[in-house]
């Protein structure tokens, strides 16, 4: 027989925050104390999880009504799933704060999304929107190949 109280909120295994260095080209300098050389000391980002309903709010937020073509005055939704993921991304990126002033103003952006999109490079961008899914639970294509071949 199961164990019902599993289940119960205060039983459930807490999401921790995943620190992730999302580009190497931000890092302080600090001297080894072995060495006594200079070393550069990569700054971590740290990612965290959102709730479904934080989730469900982010993608209502990102659909728009797309007219059908060729049908006049029919519509579908239509999830921007572009949007949705820089959006999502800001939501669960706890460290840098991205929603700054002094951090926007130095890249000469508005808003989090934008200065997301400013700060990393287009590969560093989509390996930190892969590592925002993961910490959320969703899996890759690639693992979801690999589970399908075994």
């Amino acid at each position: 027989m199961s164990n019902f109280s599993a289940f119960l909120a205060e039983n459930a295994e807490k999401k921790e925050i995943e620190k992730y260095v999302a580009s190497k080209r931000f890092y302080t300098v600090v001297k080894n104390e072995r060495t006594g050389k200079d070393e550069k000391k990569y700054e971590e980002w740290q990612i965290g999880c959102v709730t479904g309903e934080e989730d469900e709010q982010i993608r209502k937020s990102c659909v728009k009504r797309v007219q059908v073509p060729g049908k006049k005055n029919m519509y579908q939704p239509e999830t921007d799933i572009n949007a949705y993921m820089a959006k999502l991304a800001v939501r669960c990126t706890i460290y840098p704060d991205l929603n700054s002033v002094e951090l926007q103003q130095s890249y000469k952006v508005m808003g989090a999304e934008e200065l997301l999109r400013t700060m990393l490079t287009p590969g560093e961008y989509q390996d930190y929107l892969t590592k925002v899914q993961e910490v959320n639970g969703f899996n890759s294509m690639e693992d979801l190949v690999d589970e399908a071949k075994n």
